[in-house]
Protein backbone atom coordinates (compact mmCIF):
# COMPACT_ATOMS: atom_id res chain seq x y z
CA UNK A 1 0.00 0.00 0.00
CA UNK A 2 1.23 3.31 -1.01
CA UNK A 3 1.60 6.14 1.86
CA UNK A 4 0.50 9.01 -0.31
CA UNK A 5 -1.25 11.92 1.59
CA UNK A 6 -4.80 13.35 0.43
CA UNK A 7 -4.56 17.40 -0.09
CA UNK A 8 -7.26 19.69 -1.75
CA UNK A 9 -6.71 22.04 -4.61
CA UNK A 10 -9.86 25.09 -4.00
CA UNK A 11 -11.56 26.73 -6.59
CA UNK A 12 -14.74 29.04 -6.08
CA UNK A 13 -14.70 27.43 -2.64
CA UNK A 14 -14.64 24.17 -3.28
CA UNK A 15 -12.61 21.29 -2.20
CA UNK A 16 -11.46 19.07 -4.84
CA UNK A 17 -9.05 16.48 -3.20
CA UNK A 18 -6.14 14.34 -5.18
CA UNK A 19 -2.98 12.78 -4.34
CA UNK A 20 0.10 12.52 -6.21
CA UNK A 21 2.70 9.52 -6.23
CA UNK A 22 4.95 7.61 -8.19
CA UNK A 23 8.17 9.52 -9.60
CA UNK A 24 8.41 9.16 -13.18
CA UNK A 25 9.89 12.15 -15.56
CA UNK A 26 6.15 12.78 -16.91
CA UNK A 27 2.79 13.54 -14.97
CA UNK A 28 0.07 12.05 -15.65
CA UNK A 29 -3.32 12.81 -14.31
CA UNK A 30 -6.65 10.41 -14.06
CA UNK A 31 -10.01 11.51 -14.46
CA UNK A 32 -12.17 8.17 -13.36
CA UNK A 33 -15.20 7.82 -12.19
CA UNK A 34 -15.93 4.49 -10.92
CA UNK A 35 -13.57 4.54 -7.49
CA UNK A 36 -12.62 6.92 -4.79
CA UNK A 37 -9.11 7.57 -4.08
CA UNK A 38 -9.63 6.67 -0.21
CA UNK A 39 -10.01 3.64 -1.37
CA UNK A 40 -7.37 2.92 -4.29
CA UNK A 41 -4.68 1.20 -2.55
CA UNK A 42 -6.93 -1.41 -0.65
CA UNK A 43 -7.74 -3.01 -3.68
CA UNK A 44 -5.17 -5.76 -4.88
CA UNK A 45 -5.97 -5.44 -8.55
CA UNK A 46 -6.15 -1.56 -8.78
CA UNK A 47 -3.41 -1.18 -6.05
CA UNK A 48 -0.57 -3.19 -8.77
CA UNK A 49 -2.48 -1.14 -12.07
CA UNK A 50 -1.61 2.14 -9.74
CA UNK A 51 1.92 1.07 -8.78
CA UNK A 52 3.04 0.20 -12.63
CA UNK A 53 1.56 3.31 -13.45
CA UNK A 54 3.60 5.11 -10.72
CA UNK A 55 6.79 3.42 -12.01
CA UNK A 56 7.16 5.42 -14.95
CA UNK A 57 5.16 8.64 -14.30
CA UNK A 58 4.13 10.87 -11.71
CA UNK A 59 0.84 10.37 -11.11
CA UNK A 60 -1.98 13.12 -10.03
CA UNK A 61 -5.41 11.12 -8.93
CA UNK A 62 -8.26 13.30 -8.20
CA UNK A 63 -12.35 12.67 -6.99
CA UNK A 64 -14.38 14.19 -9.81
CA UNK A 65 -17.03 16.65 -8.44
CA UNK A 66 -19.59 14.55 -6.76
CA UNK A 67 -17.56 11.63 -5.91
CA UNK A 68 -15.26 10.28 -2.85
CA UNK A 69 -14.06 13.41 -0.85
CA UNK A 70 -14.88 16.03 -3.33
CA UNK A 71 -17.63 18.13 -3.02
CA UNK A 72 -20.95 17.43 -4.48
CA UNK A 73 -22.09 19.21 -8.10
CA UNK A 74 -23.46 21.85 -8.05
CA UNK A 75 -27.24 21.92 -8.60
CA UNK A 76 -27.02 25.63 -9.83
CA UNK A 77 -25.94 26.85 -12.86
CA UNK A 78 -22.31 26.04 -12.37
CA UNK A 79 -22.42 22.55 -13.60
CA UNK A 80 -21.24 21.64 -16.70
CA UNK A 81 -18.21 21.23 -18.85
CA UNK A 82 -16.50 24.13 -17.57
CA UNK A 83 -16.74 23.30 -14.15
CA UNK A 84 -15.26 19.83 -14.71
CA UNK A 85 -12.09 21.34 -17.07
CA UNK A 86 -11.90 24.13 -14.39
CA UNK A 87 -11.67 21.90 -11.48
CA UNK A 88 -9.01 19.77 -13.50
CA UNK A 89 -6.73 22.27 -13.98
CA UNK A 90 -6.39 23.81 -10.42
CA UNK A 91 -5.88 20.53 -9.17
CA UNK A 92 -2.94 20.50 -11.94
CA UNK A 93 -1.75 24.01 -10.31
CA UNK A 94 -2.70 22.41 -6.97
CA UNK A 95 0.19 19.63 -7.87
CA UNK A 96 2.56 21.82 -9.05
CA UNK A 97 2.36 20.13 -13.01
CA UNK A 98 2.72 22.44 -15.97
CA UNK A 99 1.53 19.83 -18.34
CA UNK A 100 0.44 16.77 -18.00
CA UNK A 101 -1.07 13.33 -20.05
CA UNK A 102 -5.28 13.32 -19.15
CA UNK A 103 -5.89 9.49 -18.59
CA UNK A 104 -9.71 9.71 -18.82
CA UNK A 105 -11.89 6.94 -18.33
CA UNK A 106 -15.06 7.30 -20.54
CA UNK A 107 -16.20 11.28 -19.66
CA UNK A 108 -15.84 14.01 -21.81
CA UNK A 109 -13.23 16.04 -19.63
CA UNK A 110 -10.28 15.17 -21.16
CA UNK A 111 -11.49 16.22 -24.61
CA UNK A 112 -12.26 19.49 -23.48
CA UNK A 113 -9.09 20.00 -21.77
CA UNK A 114 -6.98 18.99 -24.26
CA UNK A 115 -8.66 21.01 -27.00
CA UNK A 116 -9.18 24.17 -24.91
CA UNK A 117 -5.46 23.96 -22.89
CA UNK A 118 -2.97 22.33 -25.81
CA UNK A 119 -0.09 24.20 -23.90
CA UNK A 120 -1.24 22.08 -20.07
CA UNK A 121 -2.10 18.95 -21.82
CA UNK A 122 0.69 17.01 -23.01
CA UNK A 123 -1.16 14.02 -24.22
CA UNK A 124 -4.29 12.33 -23.82
CA UNK A 125 -5.45 8.77 -23.18
CA UNK A 126 -9.01 7.14 -23.39
CA UNK A 127 -10.56 4.09 -22.36
CA UNK A 128 -13.85 3.01 -23.85
CA UNK A 129 -14.65 6.03 -25.39
CA UNK A 130 -18.04 7.53 -25.94
CA UNK A 131 -18.65 11.67 -27.27
CA UNK A 132 -21.95 11.29 -26.23
CA UNK A 133 -25.13 9.29 -24.30
CA UNK A 134 -28.21 9.49 -26.12
CA UNK A 135 -29.93 6.47 -24.44
CA UNK A 136 -29.89 8.56 -21.32
CA UNK A 137 -30.84 11.55 -22.47
CA UNK A 138 -34.95 10.66 -21.73
CA UNK A 139 -34.67 8.66 -18.30
CA UNK A 140 -36.68 9.84 -16.08
CA UNK A 141 -35.58 10.66 -12.60
CA UNK A 142 -36.62 7.62 -10.79
CA UNK A 143 -35.21 5.38 -13.32
CA UNK A 144 -31.58 7.52 -12.51
CA UNK A 145 -32.14 7.01 -9.23
CA UNK A 146 -32.97 3.36 -9.33
CA UNK A 147 -29.73 3.21 -11.73
CA UNK A 148 -27.87 5.05 -8.78
CA UNK A 149 -28.79 2.43 -6.08
CA UNK A 150 -28.03 -0.17 -8.53
CA UNK A 151 -24.40 0.54 -8.75
CA UNK A 152 -22.83 -0.78 -5.60
CA UNK A 153 -24.32 -4.29 -6.08
CA UNK A 154 -23.15 -7.57 -7.44
CA UNK A 155 -25.59 -7.70 -10.30
CA UNK A 156 -23.21 -4.84 -11.54
CA UNK A 157 -20.46 -5.78 -10.87
CA UNK A 158 -21.59 -9.39 -13.08
CA UNK A 159 -22.72 -6.85 -15.52
CA UNK A 160 -19.66 -4.53 -15.88
CA UNK A 161 -17.11 -7.64 -15.00
CA UNK A 162 -18.58 -10.97 -15.53
CA UNK A 163 -15.48 -13.04 -15.57
CA UNK A 164 -14.40 -11.80 -12.51
CA UNK A 165 -17.46 -11.29 -10.28
CA UNK A 166 -16.81 -14.15 -8.31
CA UNK A 167 -14.25 -13.09 -6.43
CA UNK A 168 -15.42 -12.19 -2.74
CA UNK A 169 -12.64 -9.61 -2.25
CA UNK A 170 -13.82 -7.83 -5.56
CA UNK A 171 -17.30 -7.66 -4.46
CA UNK A 172 -16.66 -6.57 -0.80
CA UNK A 173 -14.36 -3.26 -2.38
CA UNK A 174 -16.71 -2.95 -5.30
CA UNK A 175 -19.93 -1.80 -2.78
CA UNK A 176 -17.66 -0.17 -0.67
CA UNK A 177 -16.72 1.82 -3.61
CA UNK A 178 -19.26 2.77 -5.40
CA UNK A 179 -21.56 3.85 -2.51
CA UNK A 180 -18.69 6.13 -1.47
CA UNK A 181 -18.00 7.54 -4.73
CA UNK A 182 -21.73 9.08 -5.33
CA UNK A 183 -24.73 8.93 -3.53
CA UNK A 184 -28.13 7.60 -6.15
CA UNK A 185 -29.41 11.23 -5.56
CA UNK A 186 -25.53 12.15 -7.19
CA UNK A 187 -25.56 9.13 -9.87
CA UNK A 188 -28.93 10.44 -10.94
CA UNK A 189 -27.86 13.64 -11.53
CA UNK A 190 -24.48 12.54 -13.19
CA UNK A 191 -26.24 10.05 -15.40
CA UNK A 192 -28.74 13.26 -16.79
CA UNK A 193 -25.87 15.56 -17.57
CA UNK A 194 -23.97 12.41 -19.58
CA UNK A 195 -27.41 12.46 -21.35
CA UNK A 196 -27.08 15.91 -22.55
CA UNK A 197 -23.77 16.65 -23.40
CA UNK A 198 -22.20 15.75 -26.89
CA UNK A 199 -18.84 16.64 -27.56
CA UNK A 200 -18.26 15.06 -30.65
CA UNK A 201 -17.88 18.37 -32.51
CA UNK A 202 -14.87 19.33 -30.42
CA UNK A 203 -13.09 15.64 -31.51
CA UNK A 204 -11.31 17.35 -34.59
CA UNK A 205 -9.89 19.99 -32.56
CA UNK A 206 -7.67 17.69 -30.29
CA UNK A 207 -4.09 18.66 -31.75
CA UNK A 208 -2.45 16.79 -28.52
CA UNK A 209 -1.22 13.31 -29.15
CA UNK A 210 -3.99 10.66 -28.32
CA UNK A 211 -4.09 7.17 -27.49
CA UNK A 212 -7.52 5.01 -27.32
CA UNK A 213 -8.27 1.70 -25.91
CA UNK A 214 -11.47 -0.61 -25.83
CA UNK A 215 -11.54 -4.21 -24.69
CA UNK A 216 -12.72 -6.58 -27.83
CA UNK A 217 -15.10 -8.34 -26.04
CA UNK A 218 -16.80 -5.42 -23.62
CA UNK A 219 -20.52 -5.38 -23.85
CA UNK A 220 -21.65 -2.69 -22.46
CA UNK A 221 -19.65 -0.15 -25.09
CA UNK A 222 -19.67 -0.67 -29.02
CA UNK A 223 -15.85 -1.28 -29.93
CA UNK A 224 -17.14 0.37 -33.49
CA UNK A 225 -18.37 3.49 -31.97
CA UNK A 226 -15.51 4.00 -30.03
CA UNK A 227 -13.32 3.27 -33.35
CA UNK A 228 -15.46 5.92 -35.21
CA UNK A 229 -14.94 8.59 -32.74
CA UNK A 230 -11.23 7.77 -32.38
CA UNK A 231 -10.75 8.38 -36.11
CA UNK A 232 -12.20 11.70 -35.86
CA UNK A 233 -9.55 12.74 -33.93
CA UNK A 234 -6.22 14.05 -35.97
CA UNK A 235 -3.39 11.45 -35.32
CA UNK A 236 -5.12 9.15 -32.59
CA UNK A 237 -3.90 5.64 -32.04
CA UNK A 238 -6.47 3.44 -31.52
CA UNK A 239 -5.58 -0.04 -29.57
CA UNK A 240 -7.53 -3.40 -29.11
CA UNK A 241 -7.17 -5.03 -25.72
CA UNK A 242 -8.04 -8.37 -25.08
CA UNK A 243 -10.76 -9.46 -22.59
CA UNK A 244 -14.43 -8.20 -21.63
CA UNK A 245 -13.74 -6.44 -18.46
CA UNK A 246 -15.78 -2.94 -18.56
CA UNK A 247 -13.30 -1.72 -15.06
CA UNK A 248 -9.26 -0.53 -16.58
CA UNK A 249 -8.03 -1.86 -13.95
CA UNK A 250 -9.40 -5.53 -13.71
CA UNK A 251 -8.75 -8.30 -15.99
CA UNK A 252 -5.74 -8.36 -18.00
CA UNK A 253 -3.58 -5.08 -18.09
CA UNK A 254 -0.18 -5.64 -18.88
CA UNK A 255 -0.92 -4.66 -22.50
CA UNK A 256 -2.65 -1.82 -21.79
CA UNK A 257 -0.17 -0.49 -19.35
CA UNK A 258 3.04 -1.00 -21.68
CA UNK A 259 1.29 1.08 -24.31
CA UNK A 260 0.85 3.62 -21.99
CA UNK A 261 4.64 3.57 -20.39
CA UNK A 262 5.53 3.89 -24.39
CA UNK A 263 3.10 6.44 -25.31
CA UNK A 264 3.79 8.53 -22.16
CA UNK A 265 7.81 8.35 -22.28
CA UNK A 266 7.62 9.50 -26.68
CA UNK A 267 8.91 12.60 -27.32
CA UNK A 268 6.28 15.33 -28.00
CA UNK A 269 6.61 17.86 -30.33
CA UNK A 270 5.65 22.09 -28.40
CA UNK A 271 2.52 22.59 -29.56
CA UNK A 272 2.13 26.57 -29.12
CA UNK A 273 -1.16 27.60 -28.12
CA UNK A 274 -1.77 30.13 -30.97
CA UNK A 275 -4.51 27.42 -31.81
CA UNK A 276 -7.03 26.10 -29.47
CA UNK A 277 -10.59 25.36 -28.81
CA UNK A 278 -12.17 28.73 -27.86
CA UNK A 279 -16.11 30.27 -27.86
CA UNK A 280 -16.26 33.03 -29.80
CA UNK A 281 -19.19 36.13 -29.03
CA UNK A 282 -19.94 38.85 -31.48
CA UNK A 283 -22.16 41.33 -30.09
CA UNK A 284 -23.49 44.95 -32.05
CA UNK A 285 -25.75 47.37 -31.08
CA UNK A 286 -29.36 47.14 -32.48
CA UNK A 287 -30.26 50.19 -35.31
CA UNK A 288 -27.62 52.28 -34.04
CA UNK A 289 -27.65 54.57 -36.73
CA UNK A 290 -31.46 55.71 -36.20
CA UNK A 291 -30.29 56.17 -32.54
CA UNK A 292 -27.66 57.97 -33.28
CA UNK A 293 -29.51 60.38 -36.02
CA UNK A 294 -32.23 60.52 -32.65
CA UNK A 295 -29.70 61.64 -29.61
CA UNK A 296 -27.01 63.70 -31.37
CA UNK A 297 -23.20 63.01 -31.53
CA UNK A 298 -22.28 64.07 -27.92
CA UNK A 299 -25.09 62.15 -26.01
CA UNK A 300 -24.20 58.81 -28.48
CA UNK A 301 -20.73 58.95 -27.38
CA UNK A 302 -21.94 59.05 -23.85
CA UNK A 303 -24.18 56.08 -24.77
CA UNK A 304 -21.57 53.81 -26.45
CA UNK A 305 -18.99 55.13 -23.90
CA UNK A 306 -20.94 53.11 -21.22
CA UNK A 307 -21.71 50.29 -23.35
CA UNK A 308 -17.87 49.78 -24.15
CA UNK A 309 -17.34 49.91 -20.13
CA UNK A 310 -19.76 47.30 -19.62
CA UNK A 311 -19.01 44.89 -22.11
CA UNK A 312 -14.97 45.52 -21.01
CA UNK A 313 -15.98 44.32 -17.56
CA UNK A 314 -18.01 41.43 -18.30
CA UNK A 315 -15.77 40.08 -20.69
CA UNK A 316 -13.23 40.03 -18.09
CA UNK A 317 -15.58 39.16 -15.11
CA UNK A 318 -16.09 35.94 -17.19
CA UNK A 319 -12.34 35.53 -17.91
CA UNK A 320 -12.85 36.00 -21.88
CA UNK A 321 -10.83 39.14 -23.60
CA UNK A 322 -12.28 41.60 -25.98
CA UNK A 323 -10.33 40.75 -29.60
CA UNK A 324 -11.33 43.92 -31.11
CA UNK A 325 -13.97 46.41 -31.34
CA UNK A 326 -15.96 46.52 -34.85
CA UNK A 327 -18.05 49.92 -35.10
CA UNK A 328 -20.71 49.37 -32.12
CA UNK A 329 -20.02 45.96 -31.84
CA UNK A 330 -17.09 43.45 -30.61
CA UNK A 331 -15.49 40.80 -30.91
CA UNK A 332 -14.51 38.58 -27.63
CA UNK A 333 -13.25 35.07 -26.86
CA UNK A 334 -13.67 32.31 -24.15
CA UNK A 335 -11.92 29.33 -22.89
CA UNK A 336 -15.45 28.17 -21.28
CA UNK A 337 -18.71 27.95 -23.52
CA UNK A 338 -21.28 28.48 -20.61
CA UNK A 339 -18.93 31.02 -19.58
CA UNK A 340 -19.29 32.76 -22.80
CA UNK A 341 -23.28 32.71 -23.27
CA UNK A 342 -23.41 34.21 -19.60
CA UNK A 343 -21.35 37.36 -20.47
CA UNK A 344 -23.48 38.00 -23.36
CA UNK A 345 -26.92 37.69 -21.54
CA UNK A 346 -24.93 40.15 -18.79
CA UNK A 347 -23.95 42.15 -21.23
CA UNK A 348 -27.43 42.30 -22.73
CA UNK A 349 -29.50 42.91 -19.39
CA UNK A 350 -26.92 45.55 -18.19
CA UNK A 351 -27.13 48.17 -21.46
CA UNK A 352 -30.77 47.50 -21.66
CA UNK A 353 -30.91 49.50 -18.72
CA UNK A 354 -29.10 52.11 -20.04
CA UNK A 355 -31.45 51.85 -23.16
CA UNK A 356 -29.31 50.43 -25.71
CA UNK A 357 -30.54 47.12 -27.35
CA UNK A 358 -27.68 44.58 -28.41
CA UNK A 359 -27.82 41.36 -30.32
CA UNK A 360 -25.08 38.71 -30.21
CA UNK A 361 -24.33 35.56 -31.72
CA UNK A 362 -21.90 32.62 -30.23
CA UNK A 363 -20.18 29.41 -31.38
CA UNK A 364 -17.70 26.75 -30.38
CA UNK A 365 -14.91 25.78 -32.27
CA UNK A 366 -10.92 25.74 -33.22
CA UNK A 367 -9.56 29.67 -33.51
CA UNK A 368 -6.24 30.52 -34.59
CA UNK A 369 -4.67 34.56 -33.09
CA UNK A 370 -2.83 36.19 -35.41
CA UNK A 371 -0.87 39.15 -34.04
CA UNK A 372 -3.05 40.10 -31.67
CA UNK A 373 -6.20 39.16 -33.94
CA UNK A 374 -8.25 35.89 -34.11
CA UNK A 375 -8.96 33.69 -37.27
CA UNK A 376 -10.94 30.56 -38.43
CA UNK A 377 -14.15 29.04 -39.13
CA UNK A 378 -15.47 29.56 -35.88
CA UNK A 379 -15.01 33.00 -35.96
CA UNK A 380 -17.01 33.27 -39.35
CA UNK A 381 -19.94 30.98 -37.85
CA UNK A 382 -20.17 33.21 -35.02
CA UNK A 383 -20.51 36.32 -37.09
CA UNK A 384 -23.19 34.62 -39.07
CA UNK A 385 -25.33 33.59 -36.34
CA UNK A 386 -25.20 36.79 -34.82
CA UNK A 387 -26.51 38.35 -38.18
CA UNK A 388 -29.31 36.67 -37.51
CA UNK A 389 -30.56 37.44 -33.99
CA UNK A 390 -33.23 40.05 -33.59
CA UNK A 391 -32.97 43.01 -30.93
CA UNK A 392 -32.45 41.55 -27.26
CA UNK A 393 -31.72 38.10 -28.72
CA UNK A 394 -28.50 35.86 -27.99
CA UNK A 395 -28.17 33.19 -30.49
CA UNK A 396 -25.92 30.01 -30.18
CA UNK A 397 -25.08 26.42 -32.31
CA UNK A 398 -26.48 23.39 -31.19
CA UNK A 399 -22.46 22.77 -31.42
CA UNK A 400 -22.74 25.32 -28.40
CA UNK A 401 -25.96 24.25 -26.57
CA UNK A 402 -24.79 20.57 -26.17
CA UNK A 403 -21.59 22.05 -24.61
CA UNK A 404 -23.17 24.00 -22.18
CA UNK A 405 -25.12 21.16 -21.17
CA UNK A 406 -26.32 21.03 -17.56
CA UNK A 407 -25.01 25.03 -16.63
CA UNK A 408 -28.51 25.61 -16.35
CA UNK A 409 -28.40 28.11 -19.40
CA UNK A 410 -32.21 27.52 -21.19
CA UNK A 411 -32.77 27.73 -25.10
CA UNK A 412 -35.22 28.08 -27.48
CA UNK A 413 -34.66 26.70 -30.81
CA UNK A 414 -34.89 29.08 -33.40
CA UNK A 415 -35.09 27.05 -36.60
CA UNK A 416 -31.98 25.20 -38.89
CA UNK A 417 -30.55 27.58 -41.31
CA UNK A 418 -27.65 28.04 -44.28
CA UNK A 419 -24.83 30.58 -42.89
CA UNK A 420 -23.18 32.63 -45.58
CA UNK A 421 -19.59 30.94 -46.94
CA UNK A 422 -19.95 27.93 -44.04
CA UNK A 423 -20.85 24.38 -45.13
CA UNK A 424 -24.18 22.87 -44.16
CA UNK A 425 -26.93 23.61 -41.91
CA UNK A 426 -27.09 25.29 -38.84
CA UNK A 427 -29.46 25.06 -36.02
CA UNK A 428 -29.70 27.91 -33.96
CA UNK A 429 -30.81 28.68 -30.53
CA UNK A 430 -31.60 31.67 -28.63
CA UNK A 431 -30.28 31.66 -25.09
CA UNK A 432 -32.45 32.67 -22.14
Amino acid sequence: MQETEVRYAVRDGASLAFEVFGDGPSDVIIVKDNFPIDLMWELPQLAAFMDRLGSFARVIAFDDRGSGAFDPVPSDESAGLDMWCDDLIAVLDAADSTQATVFDIGGPTGIMAAATYPSRIRSLILFHYRATFPEFRSLPLDTRIHLGRARPSRTSLRSENPRLAHDRGLQQWWGRAMRLQSSPLATARLIELAGQMDVGPVLPDVRVPTLVFHRRENRLWDIEVSRAYAAKIPGARFVELPGSENTFFLGETTTMLDEIERFVGEERPVIDDDRALATVLFTDIVASTERLAAVGDRAWRQMLDAHDGIVDHEVVAHRGQVVKRLGDGVLATFDGPARAVRCAMAVRERVADRGIHVRGGLHTGEVEWRQGDVAGIAVHIASRVAALAQPDEILATRTLVDLTAGSGISYDARGNHELKGVPGVWGVFAAS
